[in-house]
């Protein structure tokens, strides 16, 4: 049997530039690979990095970060802010074991919606040539033991985590 890895994306999608690209795309008939699954934020710089590690914990084997091109966000200069947490991220899978071609950032206007779909379709076949993520079993979040904070004599606030 012949089963091809099919990889899955999560894309976090600024709403003014790439999400619109990628609705414009969709309107034009322009195919991209359906593998991934867009996540609609008000601004590319609102993106808290914990969102793309829960991704990728979670089971994406990969995360694209959208937004509006630089100088032109319509929060100013929030993409910027996008910008720095990205080669942040970056450093930090990278140090968890995780390539870090695995998180991309694209930068697309409302009128690109051919360029994103390419963008979309060329990660997806990046993704797909790295292979499954297998998120290193020592970093698998397990829930919180509250037994030892119910016996703590210090108030919850003062307990070392």
């Amino acid at each position: 049997m012949d089963s091809k890895f099919e990889p899955v994306i999560i894309g976090f999608t600024c709403n003014w530039c790439s999400y619109r690209a990628a609705d414009m795309a969709g309107t034009a008939r322009v195919k991209y690979a359906p593998n991934v699954r867009l996540v609609r934020l008000m601004c590319s710089g609102r993106l808290d990095p914990t969102f793309v590690l829960k991704a990728l914990a979670g089971g994406a084997d990969g995360v694209l970060i959208t937004g509006c091109h630089p100088g032109e966000c319509h929060y100013l200069e929030q993409n910027y802010k996008a910008l720095r947490r990205f080669h942040l991220l970056r450093r930090t899978i990278q140090a968890f074991g995780v390539e870090p071609d695995r998180v991309r950032l694209v930068w697309a206007s409302a009128a690109e919606g051919v360029r994103l779909a390419e963008e979309i379709t060329r990660f997806v076949e990046d993704i797909r040539a790295l292979g499954p993520l297998n998120w290193p079993s020592h970093l698998k979040t397990t829930p919180l033991d509250l037994s030892a904070l119910e016996k703590a004599e210090l108030p919850l606030e003062e307990v070392p985590v």
